[in-house]
């Protein structure tokens, strides 16, 4: 089976959530019989085609960039010569302008639908979108969420749920790098002992700077790994609350990462909007055993962390709430142990790669069988 995704941005040109799923799922759903490759937008897309691990990645021109869309001309012609070869499209949401390349040419390919996030920052424009995205949705064969908080919550789902599929994410604990004893002592020599450890993509919608205003009366170590459009104005809050416990490291590569994550004492997700969907960062928490401090805003964020079992979950933009979590799990190791083997234990039970892939490919398998919607893009 060959099967085309479809996203804006993706390695090496950009690191986040969807990126890592669309690498899990083309890597691990090699084992059921899928050979999945990507096509995406890039600003220099030299060469035009890659090679990632065991996957191919398409770039087509990003032409111009505007409220968080890439817009391409060269990806049309792009995407319906791949489109004709593969047996199905798995588009990745949101991103408008992939609507208009759906629609426009007219592929006729059975079509699934991962639904990463609501349309959040561009409250203006979505009145303008809605009547294209109710489209797009409608036409798509199966829509995929990854849990059961987010199709409960989204409004925009609700017109669909005969078609949504709750498919959790995962992740491969072997496809994460060995960390070298040289490697953790590096880290070890330059860091605390103990510190809290943010991971993810400076935006906008993490909680960052009330993470910040948490730390400004207590001295907790706080190591933040990424770095992103937010960065400048979170190193000017750090220097003006002089918090001289927090390291801003960067963007890190794997091993670097891995070696933090098991370094750490604990990982704290600050993010404080509904368009942080899931949040990858706690589930590679979970996965090397660490208590976990989210918010709660009705995402997947509280489906991967259970609150009083593998962390805490508290109110959103609150950073009071979130002074008291952290000197909760500081105070309390016994504790902070407990939540992390607990959060190992359910990332087993819900959230392998290998059971994520294994449930898309069956969701693959139902739409070819039914042959698709032909003609849904007609």
């Amino acid at each position: 089976m060959r099967v085309l995704h479809f996203f804006k941005t993706y390695y090496p040109d950009t690191t986040g959530g969807i990126e890592q799923v669309m690498y899990q799922l083309c890597q691990g759903s090699r084992a059921f019989g899928v050979e999945g490759q990507v096509l995406t937008l890039s600003r220099t897309p030299s060469p035009a085609r890659i090679q990632i691990a065991d996957h191919t990645v398409t770039r087509a021109n990003e032409n111009f960039h505007l409220a968080s869309t890439g817009f391409s001309a060269q990806v049309f012609s792009t995407f319906k010569a791949m489109a004709a070869e593969a047996d199905l499209i798995h588009f990745h949401f949101p991103w408008p302008w992939m609507d208009v390349v759906h629609f426009a040419t007219r592929h006729r390919k059975p079509t699934v639908l991962s639904y990463h996030s609501d349309v959040i920052k561009q409250r203006s424009l979505l009145k303008l979108y809605t009547p294209l995205m109710k489209l797009m949705l409608g036409s798509m064969d199966r829509i995929l969420v990854a849990s059961p908080n987010y199709q409960r919550t989204s409004e925009a789902l609700k017109p669909f749920a005969n078609k949504t599929v709750v498919v959790p994410y995962g992740l491969d604990r072997s496809a994460y790098p060995q960390v070298s004893e040289q490697r953790t002592a590096h880290w070890r020599k330059l860091l605390p002992e103990k510190f809290f450890l943010f991971v993810g993509v400076l935006r906008y919608y993490k909680g960052l700077d009330s993470l910040l205003s948490a730390l400004e009366s207590v001295d907790y170590p706080l190591v933040i790994i990424g770095s992103g459009p937010e960065e400048q104005a979170l190193k000017a809050q750090a220097e003006r609350l002089r918090l001289r416990n927090v390291h801003f490291l960067g963007r890190l590569d794997d091993e670097h990462k891995a070696c933090l994550l098991q370094l750490c004492y604990a990982l704290i997700f600050p993010s404080h909007l509904r368009s942080e969907a899931f949040g990858i960062s706690l589930l590679e928490a979970a996965m090397y055993g660490k208590p976990l401090i989210s918010c709660e805003i009705g995402t997947g964020t509280t489906y991967v962390n259970i609150h009083e079992k593998t962390g805490l979950a508290v109110p959103p933009a609150s950073p009071l709430a979130l002074r008291e979590a952290l000197r909760r799990l500081w105070n309390n190791a016994d504790q902070a142990q407990s939540f992390g083997t607990q959060a190992k234990a359910r990332f087993d039970q819900l959230f392998t790669a290998e059971q994520m892939c294994a449930a898309t490919v069956r969701v693959y398998r139902d739409v070819l069988m039914l042959g698709g919607r032909k003609g849904a893009a007609s």
